[in-house]
């Protein structure tokens, strides 16, 4: 709650107490002092709104909601009440409530500013953009304020951004925009610089790029002060749209003279010089060369004006720049790709260059990201050549650990500068793809050359903080990456452990450092285990929108290695992200309308619509629910009351499959990979149509799951036709709709895998469970399973054809084959030893975790046929009792039904077996490993991380059995 100022009114001092209980937290005592205070002051509006509060917030939301509507429908004025109604409506995720609120005051008070800037707000918070224009002029009336008058042009702008009809905007919207902004230029009322942006922005989105340039080289253009260089960055930008090449170039020459180091000039400046030459332009005979000034249109000129930067910075007795020495090699590459090979070679050598730059900024850590990008210039037999060279230009003492890289004596660094230096020539050496070469002895000695650098490093960084990085970090990653090069070359698993072993190691000195635990988690998960990922990934402190861009790496193992409880607080961390981004952003847009960022509105709206149209997002939310069914559903609450509880409607697909965005940064792991070995857009986008295909899958099933919860289990009377039709039948519809669906996507998802079976690169995307799904047969047997729904629900008593009731049976009998089958394919070694070395299979732990889901979705449907079956069963033993025949038999179908029901037990006790006999293999092995005799501190750390992965196995394996016991518990208490 806002903290109160000094008490004037008498009302304020009785409700101070609940305003400090409630921002103390003391929720249950502000109820109390609200009532007492009620029972003296029965008309204190402001009294019964915090209460409201205060039973909001103890989880008592009705009550609340109730009590603000009988404060609502009195249109309060008072500013206490209005105040604590908007905090509620906000705490209860309805904003529209509070446009509501303010309308009505402001009917009241009409000349009150702060209620109508109020109401403004409100209607910012809930996206009423041509409301928001009518609040802003009435404000504008009320308190003629350029702010207020803005704020009005801006809600016309909005309205053209989010109009769905593009003619509308460009027809309406936003020439009326233009003509209000107009209006107070000609009357000389343009104050600020917002005002200013908000006209360009006007005229940008009407494609006016001619007036546009001429507001900002007016006098307008002078008010552009709060950014570096705005105005020439914004005459840049419609130079280009404008393709005015000259002004282009020109202004490129002018700032570059000014701020040589300027990068994005670099660029502008070679694509205006490489357009014009394409033109064939020449200079005018006489007068400027262009309203910007002189114009280069000769590639003679651009290595002039380089090679004159570079002289320059030569010349300086200060450090010099690095943008004049790459402007070179940039130049060089332009060069060489249309054909000028000769006037490339005026500039020199690219290696020289190269090694000519190493020397002046080897020392620095930009260095590598420098060079690494024009690695390309030099010629493959140029490589060692190259790394040859920059080793001779750093300083190591001389040592005993042999060839280095390079071939140079692989001396130790004396410096951190030396260090830096190394470190920079040893990731080029990777980079150029030379470590990749080595066969698998010379990738052992790189190994043990990386780590020697790395120990030797630790000195520099003795006085270091927790939260400082170590200067030698790099090397103990290359290490960790050159043994994951001999694991995925080899399929050696003891190189996995190993690289593991050497990043704990780091971490132990690194406790920070955001590399080791990225790939750390990757490799744990890889690994098959989940339980030391959660502590990495909470370490991380992922922030904000971090959520978004790399919770993947925890969402997409937590359920599928077993681990259900680790898998809801994932969730749980991703989601309380996404449904406070709503919340979040409109608060920025009304600061953003408070202090005129006008630019930045768009910029949130369209965040947010980013963020609503996540694929992580979707995913997230529909395992999520998934989840919660396969742990609750018809244990703690019956399938029915968690499917409403979830607001879930099978009818209606809330993913906006046309829109999804891949939010993933898939390149937030650092990568010293050659070019043929990084990351394609074709991975790019198989990852994104793989999850995309899993997606559907897996929201088609919970919709299912959804329709088998709602569907009426109360078969209806009989001779009642018209409600056959139109009653239970819609109910039904969705079910009938879905199940093509489901059938479709499976087999989209197995023709995906036909076709894609190369696996992405370690550092890439992880795949999907999709696979293991397919291949153990998960998913068809899904499908079996709610295939029988639909020919129950139309079976007609105990009448029924012999004929259809033999074809459940025979559906009933596949149905448990194909579960066993599914079984089958489920079951093998966790971890097994061999020759001292642990070998892990996480595809099987993957596989038992969907057999489980598999499971959870069979006995839902066992459910619902066993209440559709009992009417059946009930009629045939009237019949019984009314014939007095012992002949009369029991339905085929019923007998099938008890026969499917005994099945699945036993197929349930075989799977709650093999998992306890792996429960007992780990467990002996875990005992055998520790009792191994390892002196080293390498054994040490290995047989920590042993501990680790193989407590991760049996948390998994434990959760596993607790819910399959629980499944089994609901299963013997099933009666027909």
């Amino acid at each position: 709650m806002a903290a109160r100022g000094h008490v004037q009114d008498p009302n304020d001092r009785r409700l101070r107490p609940i305003y400090d209980y409630l921002d103390n937290g003391q929720n249950k005592l502000a109820i109390q002092q609200a009532d007492k205070l009620l029972k003296k002051h029965k008309d204190l509006h402001c009294a019964k709104v915090l209460k409201a509060i205060g039973l909001q917030r103890t989880g008592r939301q009705e009550e609340a909601f109730s009590l603000a509507q009988e404060v609502t429908v009195l249109e309060p004025t008072d500013d206490n009440s209005l105040q604590a109604l908007t905090i509620l409506y906000r705490e209860m995720h309805r904003p529209e409530l509070v446009t509501k609120l303010y309308e009505a005051a402001v009917r009241k008070v009409p000349s009150s500013e702060e209620y109508h800037s109020h109401l403004f707000m409100a209607y910012a918070r809930v996206g009423e953009y041509k409301k928001m224009q009518q609040a802003g002029m009435a404000l504008y009336k009320i308190v003629p304020k350029n702010p207020y008058y803005f704020w009005s042009v801006m809600s016309l702008l909005m309205q053209a951004i989010s109009a769905q009809d593009e003619k509308l905007a460009q027809t309406m919207f936003l020439p009326l925009a233009e003509r209000m902004v107009e209006k107070m230029v000609k009357e000389e009322k343009i104050e600020a610089e917002a005002e200013v942006q908000l006209y360009f922005m006007i005229l940008e989105r009407l494609g006016k790029c001619v007036e546009a340039l001429e507001v900002l080289r007016g006098p307008l253009g002078d008010k552009l002060t709060s950014e570096l260089q705005c105005r020439e960055n914004k005459c840049m930008l419609l130079y280009r749209r404008l393709e005015r090449w000259t002004e282009c170039n020109a202004l490129s020459l002018k700032l570059l003279l000014k701020n040589p180091d300027d990068w994005q000039f670099y660029l502008s400046y070679f694509d205006s010089l490489f357009h014009l030459i394409d033109q064939s332009w020449t200079p005018p005979s006489e007068g400027e060369h262009c309203a910007e000034g002189e114009v280069h249109n000769a590639v003679s000129q651009a290595v002039c004006f380089v090679e004159d930067r570079v002289r320059a910075e030569e010349e300086k007795e200060q450090r010099p720049l690095r943008g004049p020495y790459l402007s070179r090699l940039e130049l060089i590459r332009r060069l060489r790709e249309r054909g000028l090979s000769e006037e490339a070679s005026q500039l020199g050598d690219p290696l020289e260059l190269m090694v000519q730059y190493f020397g002046k900024f080897g020392d620095k850590p930009c260095c590598i990201t420098d060079l690494r990008i024009f690695l390309d210039l030099l010629q493959p037999e140029q490589h060692v050549q190259f790394t040859n060279r920059l080793m001779e230009g750093v300083p190591l003492n001389s040592g005993e650990e042999g060839e280095g890289e390079g071939g140079a004596a692989a001396g130790l660094p004396s410096d951190t500068r030396a260090l830096q230096r190394h470190l920079c020539v040893t990731q080029l050496t990777r980079s150029l793809g030379l470590h990749h070469a080595l066969d698998t002895p010379g990738k052992m000695q790189l190994i043990t050359q990386l780590k020697a650098h790395y120990q030797h490093g630790l000195q520099f960084g003795k006085s270091c903080l927790k939260t400082e990085l170590q200067f030698s970090d790099m090397y103990c990653l290359m290490a960790a990456h050159v043994y994951i090069d001999l694991w995925t070359e080899s399929g050696d698993e003891a190189m996995l452990w190993q690289s593991v072993c050497v990043l704990e190691e780091g971490l132990t000195h690194s406790p920070s450092n955001a590399q080791f635990k990225l790939l750390l988690l990757l490799l744990f998960c890889r690994l098959g285990a989940f339980e030391p990922v959660v502590d990495l990934y909470t370490s991380l402190d992922a922030k904000h929108v971090q959520h978004d861009t790399i919770g993947y790496l925890l969402t997409r193992y937590a359920e599928a290695l077993g681990q259900f409880a680790a898998a809801s607080q994932s969730c749980n961390f991703s989601l309380r992200f996404f449904h406070s981004n709503q919340k979040d952003t409109s608060e920025y847009i009304i600061q953003a309308y408070k202090y005129g960022a006008f630019e930045k509105i768009p910029e949130f709206i369209a965040f947010r619509t980013r963020l609503n149209h996540s694929l992580h997002f979707a995913q997230v939310r529909t395992e999520r629910m998934l989840l919660d069914l396969f742990l609750e559903a018809d244990i703690s609450s019956s399938l029915e009351d968690s499917v409403k509880a979830m607001s879930l409607s099978p009818e209606d697909d809330d993913i906006p499959w046309d829109c999804l965005r891949d939010n993933r940064d898939l390149t937030v792991m650092v990568s010293w990979n050659p070019p043929d070995r990084q990351l394609t857009e074709a991975h790019k986008k198989q990852s994104v149509e793989e999850e995309t295909l899993w997606l559907k899958v897996r929201s088609l099933t919970l919709r299912l799951i959804g329709c088998l919860a709602l569907l009426s289990p109360t078969p209806p009377p009989q001779n009642s036709e018209k409600t056959n039709e139109n009653g239970v039948a819609s109910k039904h519809a969705p079910l009938h709709k879905l199940l093509p669906q489901l059938e479709t996507a499976l087999q989209e998802a197995a023709d995906f895998t036909q076709t894609h079976t190369k696996s992405y690169p370690v550092l890439g995307p992880p795949a999907t469970r999709m696979g293991v799904a397919l291949q153990t047969g998960c998913c068809s047997c899904q499908l079996s399973a709610l295939r029988l729904v639909p020919p129950l629900l139309e079976m007609d008593g105990a009448e029924e054809s012999a004929e259809s009731q033999a074809e459940m049976a025979s559906s009933f009998k596949a149905l448990l084959q194909q579960l066993q089958e599914v079984l089958a394919k489920c079951k093998g070694e966790l971890l097994e030893m061999r020759d001292g070395q642990c070998n892990t299979h996480p595809n099987l732990l993957e596989a038992l975790v969907l057999f489980v889901e598999t499971v959870c979705v069979v006995l839902w449907v066992v459910g619902f046929c066993a209440v559709l079956l009992r009417p059946l069963k009930a009629s045939t033993q009237k019949k019984k009792k009314k014939k007095k025949e012992s002949s009369t038999s029991t339905p085929v179908v019923v007998c099938s039904f008890v026969e499917l029901v005994g099945g699945l037990q036993t197929v349930m006790s075989q799977a709650l077996e093999h998992l306890k006999e792996q429960e007992t293999h780990i467990t002996a092995l875990k005992l055998e490993s520790l009792s191994l005799d390892n002196e080293q501190e390498e054994g040490s750390c290995l047989k920590t991380v042993f501990g680790k992965v193989q407590n991760s196995y049996l948390r998994s394996l434990s959760e596993l059995s607790e819910l399959l016991k629980k499944r089994m518990d609901m299963l013997k208490g099933l009666k027909i």
